[in-house]
């Protein structure tokens, strides 16, 4: 029947290939002995024909209408967005970056917005003051300190007197650490732990109440680093990655309430102290003065300085215009149906792609020619590898001599 189709052969004998080549590799995982692993693949041959004839018109036809649809609605009005008038919104972290520019476009757009800032005396508190309205309170709140949570709450309750809260924007954030997670302290671990995780954690169940009383939303900023292994990020993913997954859970157990849980995963933006190479410096100063001198030894200092400089490269390439992350913030909170997760910047998509479907060398390599492209090997490793290449080269000088030595007597031998 295949000579009914326009399909070429080659395209028919790849797709088969693939889909019988992982069914294969699927049997052989059970440790089946050749026989039985013989007969399995010859059956799944036959029952792939079998589907094959039968099922390509269904799957031709179903793809033309799934081409009609999109096309559809690409040119369809975007759906209704609901309106933000009357509704409050708490954003943590708002001293700067994503958080301060959610403020004020929040605030434009007509919420009530509830901001907390570190310093109120600060440039990003003083800057939300001058360019927002009179409906923006500011509330200073270290989200790692449970009293300044439970004051702000309640300061946040006597402006909404009967009223819910509509929105919570978790959006504060540290990134303690550079460096290999030998070089990293226990406290840079537990730094991040406590604002990316244990801090969100704090908020989120001090607000709940609020959030399921309005039917709200929920909106926590994490991080690709939370969900793929970004070198040299160990501490920060490792904190990102349980908040990705407290959020998953959260949105199941919200749903009931009708509370909408999203999380936003960022690409790289200048925001906070990465474009400040002063940070770095004086990370790169704490980093040394925290190593052991074996530790300093074995992985040398060039090796630490070219970290630095790395990570000081990327984050002066990072994109300065955070407006995507801006919008998917205000798409998550006024979208009747807001998405689970938000990919937020150019190149986030791609990298989740390869993530969830290429092999796992392929991932690891993307990342490092995204991320750290390293050139030194730890000062340990360079010295084995000399000292490796040494004996490599006394062994073939060892060899040719003892080459020259039999060519020389079996001269002299005929001789």
């Amino acid at each position: 029947m295949m000579e009914d189709y326009t399909f070429p052969v080659w395209f028919y004998v790849a797709v088969l290939a693939v889909i019988l080549g992982g069914t294969l590799k699927k049997i052989l995982a059970f440790h089946l002995s050749a026989g039985p692993a013989l007969v399995a693949w010859l059956g799944a041959t036959v029952l792939m024909e079998q589907l094959w004839e039968v099922c390509l018109p269904a799957l031709l036809l179903l793809l033309g209408l799934a081409c009609c649809l999109f096309s559809a609605s690409r040119t369809r009005a975007p759906p209704a967005i609901l309106p933000a008038w009357g509704k409050a919104v708490f954003i943590t972290g708002c001293d700067s970056g994503f958080g301060n520019a959610a403020a004020k476009r929040l605030d434009a757009l007509g919420f009530e917005v509830f901001a907390t800032v570190l310093d109120l005396m600060g440039d990003g508190a003083k800057d939300l003051q001058r360019s927002c309205s009179a409906r923006l309170t500011l509330l200073q709140v270290d989200i790692t300190q449970p009293q300044q949570v439970q004051q702000a709450l309640l300061d946040t309750k006597a402006k909404l007197g009967p009223r819910g809260l509509w929105g919570l924007v978790n959006n504060a954030g540290v990134c303690v650490n550079f460096g290999e997670t030998e070089l990293s302290l226990m406290s840079n671990f537990r730094g991040c732990m406590e604002v990316n995780f244990f801090g969100t954690l704090s908020v989120t169940k001090s607000f709940l109440p609020l959030l399921r009383q309005a039917k709200g939303r929920i909106i926590n900023v994490s991080s690709p680093a939370g969900d793929q292994p970004f070198p040299c990020l160990a501490a920060y993913g490792a904190s990102k990655a349980a908040l990705n997954l407290f959020t998953d859970t959260l949105r199941h157990e919200l749903e009931p309430w009708g509370v909408h849980v999203s999380t936003i995963l960022p690409s790289s933006y200048r925001t906070g102290r990465i474009i400040n190479h002063s940070y770095w410096d004086q990370q790169h100063k704490q980093l040394l003065q925290s190593l052991s001198p074996a530790l300093l030894e074995d992985y040398g200092e060039d090796y630490l300085t070219e970290t630095k400089e790395l990570f000081q490269n990327f984050s002066s390439q990072a994109d300065p215009d955070v407006s995507p992350v801006i919008d998917t913030i205000v798409h998550s909170l006024l979208a009747p149906r807001p998405q689970a997760r938000y990919y937020a910047g150019p190149g986030v998509g791609l990298m989740y792609f390869i993530h969830s479907y290429c092999p796992a060398s392929i991932r690891n390599r993307f990342l490092q020619k995204l991320f750290l492209k390293k050139k030194l090997l730890p000062q340990a490793l360079r010295k084995q590898s000399d000292l490796e290449l040494s004996l490599s080269l006394h062994n073939n000088n060892n060899n040719n001599n003892q080459h020259n030595n039999n060519n020389n007597e079996e001269k002299l031998k005929l001789m």
